[in-house]
């Protein structure tokens, strides 16, 4: 069985990295919405169609590099399925907050304690804090997913969802369940 958590890791950045990871995020969330008005006249939500329909455009208009350009289709369309999963109707999702989806091994990586990160004008290579999360860098045992990077009190982090096998809980690892108000806990030996 696998178990996903999200470690958030703060970038040691300078003023000029902030000065590229804001102006990447701000063409990436113009771009959210360009697709995100487009999705709400269309009510297309294919991946390939809209790709052929906007790629370009978000490569020409935003400035956007390739990947980045596919990560703002995809976001787009995840929000939109949320939103028709909570609200049943077609509501348009306006983008507000600064951040930028990266995909691992292709907007961002992992090699000599560094991460490298895209921006529009090329990647950047950040040390970062890594102290209670040092164990999640095994390539061997776990595996990065698709991140964000974010920006909270002007410093930048990157939330990365880290996937690991995890032996599967059976009945007979239950010894004593203790029910609460609002939770259920259960004590393993």
């Amino acid at each position: 069985m696998q178990q996903t958590i999200t470690i958030r890791l703060k970038l040691k950045t300078k003023a000029e990295d902030e000065a590229l990871f804001f102006s990447t995020m701000t063409a990436y969330r113009e771009a959210c919405n360009y697709v995100s008005a487009y999705i709400f006249n269309t009510h297309d939500l294919k991946q390939g169609s809209l790709s052929k329909v906007l790629y370009y455009q978000l490569r020409e208009k935003f400035a956007l590099r390739s990947q980045m350009a596919q990560s703002v289709i995809k976001t787009v369309i995840a929000r939109y399925k949320t939103v028709l999963t909570n609200q049943k109707d077609w509501i348009k999702p306006v983008f507000k907050k600064l951040q930028y989806e990266l995909v691992w091994n292709r907007d961002y990586s992992l090699t000599n304690n560094c991460f490298s990160v895209n921006t529009l004008e090329g990647r950047l290579r950040l040390s970062y804090c890594n102290k209670p999360f040092e164990k999640y860098f095994n390539k061997d045992t776990y595996q990065f997913g698709t991140a964000k990077l974010v920006c909270r009190d002007n410093k930048y982090y990157l939330h990365i969802p880290v996937s690991y096998d995890v032996k599967e809980c059976t009945a007979d690892d239950v010894c004593h369940i203790t029910v609460g108000l609002s939770m259920m806990c259960y004590t393993f030996f």
